[in-house]
């Protein structure tokens, strides 16, 4: 004999969101190692380092690094196709947290949303090398049409001089940096030279252990924040900071990238600024 669910399965079926019901496992990303001039640079492609969210469609639902599903209007992902995709969820330059403010609303902002682009740089294909995956890339973007769904400009550079005189220009034009993708390797989960970012300044991930008061025009608000990183080393970190955020700064135990160049004998970065709080879903 069979026995109706109990009434308190059936409450939770109804007040549970759908999207929190399905719980995908971290997608299988290439990461990136840094760029150093020893490579051959007429072997990969550059690209723009977008400032957004990293995001794979698995043909259902855009996920997260973390595997979190995001919660984006039905009117966005109708618009993708069913193939497996690499890439960010971007509003633009400098609009990182804007971005971040978009993915987190509960009940989902449409009208937020409607700003949002997933812009594509892979193709997840595991048998095909990057090359060629750009090209079915450019077919599957030609044939779905979207003004939310937009392939990454892809190019080749002939010397490391020309990649230094494109970095500058990017990030003279608020750009953060260039990724660079082997044009001969094959779509692998984790770190390797396959894939590598080019940036003016270093950068580095620290947790926040303290706030430090404000003073003068910042008094009142946050002054630095005080920061561990991995390797136990503690620094401030004063400058970079918005007005919004020294008025709301980052809570104690949060993940932020920071941006420096060089370290000290004892190991501490050099010219430290806060660049944003790692907070992806």
């Amino acid at each position: 004999m069979k026995y109706p669910p109990p009434l308190w399965l059936i409450w939770l079926l109804i007040i549970t969101p759908c999207h929190t019901l399905y719980s995908a496992e971290p997608p299988p990303l290439p990461l990136a190692h840094k760029y150093q001039k020893s490579i051959e640079i007429e072997q990969y492609w550059v690209s723009e380092k977008l400032d957004g969210v990293r995001a794979y469609w698995d043909g259902r639902e855009l996920i997260s690094k973390n595997g979190n599903p995001f919660p984006a209007p039905k009117w966005f992902t109708d618009a993708l196709p069913t193939h497996k995709l690499d890439g960010e969820l971007w509003i633009g330059r400098g609009q990182f947290e804007k971005l971040l403010s978009t993915i987190r609303q509960r009940p989902t902002n449409h009208k937020l949303w409607h700003k949002v682009r997933y812009m594509v740089f892979d193709l997840p294909l595991e048998a095909t090398p990057f090359e060629q995956r750009l090209v079915k890339l450019k077919q599957i973007i030609d044939t779905h049409p979207s003004p939310h769904l937009q392939m990454v400009k892809q190019y080749q550079l002939s010397s490391h001089t020309k990649l230094k005189e494109k970095l500058e220009q990017v990030v003279a034009a608020g750009g953060e940096g260039l990724m660079l993708h082997k044009g001969s390797a094959y779509y692998r989960a984790g770190r390797s030279n396959n894939l590598l970012k080019v940036k003016i300044y270093q950068d580095g991930e620290a947790t926040v252990i303290g706030h430090h008061p404000g003073k003068g025009k910042y008094s009142g608000m946050l002054g630095s924040l005080l920061v561990v990183d991995g390797k136990g080393k503690t620094f401030k970190l004063g400058s970079g900071l918005s007005d919004q955020q020294r008025k709301n700064p980052p809570p104690i135990g949060s993940t932020v990238t920071y941006t420096f160049t060089g370290k000290t004998l004892n190991d501490i970065p050099k010219f430290a600024s806060f660049l944003r709080v790692r907070n992806e879903p």
